[in-house]
C-alpha cells in the first residue's frame, strides 16, 4: 500500500499509530457481548468461527442514530458473519487519520473513520482508502462482502478485492437522480436489493440480479403497544385525542400539511418523535401550541409512545423524486394504531389498496381519514387486529433475512468456483469434471 505522508494502522493492543509514531489511546471495546464464544472472536481480530466471509457495510447512517433496515439486516446477519459497520468520516482539525472501533449489541462492529480536515477532498479519500486497508490487514480480514448502502462509498473503496459486492438500494442514492457512482455500483453489483417498488421495476428492466426486499417488521417488540403502557414523561400531559408521527423529521414530510392539519383541528394534538433534520429548520417546521416535537427517542421505548396515540400519520410528501420506504406503516400496525397516509406509491400497494390504512392527500381528505380511523370515531378493532396479524405474519424481519441470507450463500459459492477455477486448472485440475 502506498505510504502518502503518514503511517497509520491498527496496534496490536488496538490502538492507532500516528505519523510521528506516538500512540492514540486505544479502541473502546465491549469486551461482555452476550453469546461470544470465544476471545479472540470477541477482539473482532480473527475470522469468524463460521468460517463465513466477513461483511463490510458502507452507510450514511450512523449505527446510533435512529434503528432503521441497515440495522434490523445486519444484526441478524452478525449471527453468521462478522460485521463490520463503517459510518460516514468526522473530521478532525488535528487528526492525522484514524479509526474508532467499538462491538455494539447483537455484535455489529462500528467502525467510525476520523480523518483530517485540514486537507483538499482528494487526499481524504486517499486516507479513508488507506484506513480500510488496515483494518482489512490487520482485523484479519481474508474473505468478505462490500454491503453498499450508499453508491457515494465507492469513491474510497474501488481498490478493494471483496469477494462479492451487494447493493442495498432505497432507490437512486440520497434521493436524487441516478449519478455515476449509483450507475458503476449497479453494475458491479452481485447482487442489488431494493426497497421499493418503483426502484425495483426501474432496475429490473436493466440487469438480472435484482430482488425485491421491501422492509420487514419487529412484530414482537411492537406488539408491546397494543397493551396500554403508562405514557412516557414528556408525552403524558399532552391532551387527546393525539395523531402521532415517529420517525426521521426531514424533508420528506409534508409540513404544510401537519401545519393546515394543527390550524383546522386545534382539539387535536399532533406528536412528532424523533431527531429534526430538516435543511432549514427554522422556517420549514410548523410551530403551533397542538404541534409537539418530542426529539431522539431510543428504539426499545417507542412502544410505549405508540401505546398512548389514537392515530398515526403519515403526511409525507409524492411525485418525482421523492423516494419513500414505508418502514413506519407495518411498526405502527403491530403496535395497534390506525394509519393514515398520504398515497406515495408503497403506501398504496399493498397497505391501502387491503384497506389496512386510509390515505390522503388533501387536508380535507386527511382529517376526514384520521376522524374516522380513531381521532373522533371508534373503529371495529377487533374485525381490523385480526387483518392486520394476517398480514404482518409475512413480513417479520426474520423472514426477509432468511431470503437474503440464501441468495448471499449461492451467490458467493458461484463467486468462489469462478476465483478457484483459473488456479485449478493452472495445477492441471478440470474444474468441471
Amino acid at each position: 500500500m502506498e505510504n502518502r505522508g503518514r503511517q497509520t494502522g491498527i496496534l496490536d493492543n488496538g490502538s492507532i499509530r500516528n505519523a510521528n509514531m506516538a500512540t492514540i489511546p486505544a479502541f473502546t471495546r465491549a469486551w461482555s457481548i452476550p453469546g461470544a464464544q470465544e476471545a479472540d472472536a470477541a477482539s473482532g481480530n480473527n475470522v469468524g468461527i463460521t468460517g463465513e466471509p466477513d461483511i463490510i457495510c458502507f452507510s450514511r447512517l450512523r449505527w446510533d442514530f435512529v434503528f432503521q433496515r441497515p440495522h434490523h439486516l445486519l444484526s441478524r446477519c452478525a449471527a453468521d458473519h462478522r460485521v463490520f459497520f463503517v459510518e460516514e468520516a468526522v473530521l478532525d482539525a488535528d487528526d492525522y487519520g484514524r479509526l474508532e472501533i467499538n462491538r455494539r449489541e447483537h455484535g455489529v462492529w462500528v467502525v467510525v473513520p476520523h480523518l483530517p480536515a485540514d486537507v483538499d477532498s482528494h487526499e481524504r479519500l486517499a486516507h479513508f482508502s488507506d484506513l480500510l486497508s488496515d483494518l482489512i490487514r490487520d482485523r484479519n480480514i481474508s474473505e468478505y462482502i462490500l454491503w453498499y448502502c450508499s453508491a457515494g462509498a465507492l469513491a474510497f473503496t474501488r481498490h478493494l478485492e471483496p469477494i462479492s459486492i451487494i447493493y442495498d438500494c432505497d432507490g437512486p442514492d440520497g434521493g436524487t437522480p441516478m449519478h455515476e457512482d449509483e450507475a458503476e455500483l449497479s453494475a458491479r453489483a452481485d447482487l442489488i436489493f431494493t426497497v421499493d417498488n418503483a426502484t425495483y421495476e426501474q432496475k429490473r428492466n436493466e440487469r438480472s440480479n435484482v430482488f425485491a426486499f421491501p422492509n420487514g417488521i419487529d412484530r414482537v417488540h411492537f406488539a408491546g403497544g397494543r397493551n396500554y403502557q403508562d405514557d412516557p414523561l414528556d408525552q403524558v400531559d399532552i391532551p387527546h385525542p393525539r395523531l402521532g408521527f415517529f420517525g426521521v423529521i426531514d424533508n420528506r414530510l409534508d409540513f404544510a400539511l401537519i401545519d393546515s392539519i394543527a390550524e383546522a383541528r386545534p382539539d387535536w394534538n399532533l406528536v412528532l418523535v424523533g431527531p429534526i433534520e430538516t435543511t432549514d429548520s427554522a422556517t420549514a417546521l410548523p410551530c403551533r401550541s397542538n404541534i409537539h416535537y418530542l426529539g431522539a427517542r431510543p428504539y426499545g421505548d417507542i412502544p410505549a409512545y405508540l401505546s398512548g396515540w389514537n392515530v398515526a400519520m403519515l403526511p409525507l410528501r409524492t411525485g418525482e423524486g421523492c423516494h419513500i420506504s414505508p418502514t413506519r406503516i407495518p411498526e405502527c400496525l403491530a403496535a395497534g394504531v390506525p394509519v393514515v397516509a398520504t398515497s406515495f406509491r408503497d403506501a398504496l400497494h399493498p397497505y391501502g389498496e387491503s384497506g389496512l390504512i386510509a390515505t390522503a392527500d388533501t387536508l380535507a381528505e386527511f382529517i376526514i381519514a384520521a376522524a374516522e380511523s380513531g381521532m373522533d370515531e371508534s373503529i371495529d378493532s377487533e374485525c381490523w387486529f385480526e387483518k392486520v396479524d394476517r398480514f404482518l405474519s409475512g413480513i417479520a424481519w426474520e423472514n426477509t433475512w432468511k431470503r437474503m441470507k440464501l441468495l448471499i450463500d449461492s451467490t458467493t459459492e458461484a463467486r468462489r468456483s469462478t476465483l478457484a477455477a483459473p488456479l485449478l486448472r493452472s495445477a492441471g485440475i478440470d474444474p468441471l469434471k
